[in-house]
């Protein structure tokens, strides 16, 4: 999970700050794409970090390939890689 620059979303008929990029790789050919399953989260913590709750404000896949999945798998980091590839498709901020 990535922390997000917070965006305002509706859940159950309220305004909530999301604050959370969560995803993992659901598929992934080794050789030419993969697919993440990406959500977004207000995530609260208490004064320790310990996550309290959360609540899921949005939810999808994202598919990857072409020049995007070679740049990833060319990357030093490829986890770091999948998060900000992920959030310039969800027009997010990473933090």
């Amino acid at each position: 999970m990535k922390s997000i620059q917070p965006i305002t979303s509706w859940s159950s008929g309220q305004s909530v700050q999301a604050n959370t990029l969560n995803m993992y790789s659901i598929n992934d050919n080794l050789s030419t794409s993969a697919t993440f399953y990406y959500q977004i989260l207000a995530v609260i913590t208490d004064i320790d970090g310990n996550q309290i709750s959360s609540t899921q404000v949005a939810e999808g896949n994202l598919y990857m390939g072409g020049a995007d999945y070679e740049d990833w798998g060319n990357a030093t980091d490829i986890n770091e890689a999948a998060y900000v590839w992920a959030a310039q498709q969800l027009n997010l901020i990473l933090v």
